[in-house]
């Protein structure tokens, strides 16, 4: 499938892939708070979500205030940071199987909270019907310095209005609905999944989290923003795929 689309893309560079979500609930599809990984072994040591958190601590598990990266004393120094996943079905191979996403980065984890959000809502609660494309933007601020800044975003599939896309959604989940398929049921089973896990983590992806949360430092010559812009592409091309 990567071939195929970059047969298309302009000099071969994928900028945008055809997804669906897995789940109807947006926040099933994008897990996102602050978190810290122990820097050589890749395991969590706090997740937090700016007002509490679970911290590994000597005694265990402890539920503690959680104040945010920029004054937290125990991830101070940049070893704390926003951490978000994104869950996408890519191509039809696996009807249960996802790609993930992985980003440290605001800009994609805002937009991609606030996408799903009004997909969620516009299409009635169909979002894992909605036809949409995952798609690299830049954009360049003051504070950039007006240099780039890459960042993820969903929008509908290309070629679609919103209008047409919500009557595709409407028409696959009656379908789906008629196969026997209970949607419901599902993100259901995802929300206990995901409620009775201490820590979301997996001990094969400990090296794209230490990656994702402590990249190497760029070349001589090159800047932050090819770095990103390179693991982006490399994201966005090549994700590894994970089961839903």
């Amino acid at each position: 499938m990567d071939e195929e689309l970059r047969k298309d893309a302009p000099n071969g560079k994928l900028r945008t892939i055809p997804v669906r979500m897995l789940f109807n609930e947006a926040d099933l599809n994008l897990r996102a708070e602050y978190s810290m990984f122990d820097r050589k072994s890749g395991r969590p040591m706090c997740v937090g979500n700016g007002d509490t958190c679970k911290r590994l601590t000597q005694s265990g598990v402890q539920s503690l205030p959680c104040p945010g990266p920029t004054l937290c004393e125990f991830g101070k120094g940049g070893l704390c940071k926003p951490y978000g996943r994104l869950n996408v079905k890519v191509g039809d191979d696996d009807d249960l199987g996802t790609f993930i996403f992985r980003t440290t980065g605001y800009n994609s984890i805002r937009t991609l909270a606030a996408r799903l959000s009004y997909y969620q809502a516009v299409s009635g609660g169909l979002l894992a019907y909605m036809p949409l494309d995952l798609k690299l933007r830049g954009k360049s601020t003051t504070q950039s310095h007006r240099t780039p800044i890459y960042y993820v975003d969903l929008v509908i599939k290309e070629g679609l209005s919103l209008q047409e896309a919500v009557v595709e959604a409407r028409e696959k989940a009656r379908q789906v609905k008629e196969e026997g398929v209970d949607q419901a049921a599902l993100d259901a089973a995802a929300a206990r999944g995901f409620g009775n896990a201490l820590f979301e983590y997996d001990e094969d992806e400990i090296t794209q989290v230490i990656e994702e949360f402590y990249p190497p430092p760029a070349d001589e010559g090159s800047t932050g923003n090819a770095a990103v812009v390179s693991k982006l592409r490399e994201d966005l091309g090549s994700a590894r795929s994970a089961s839903g």
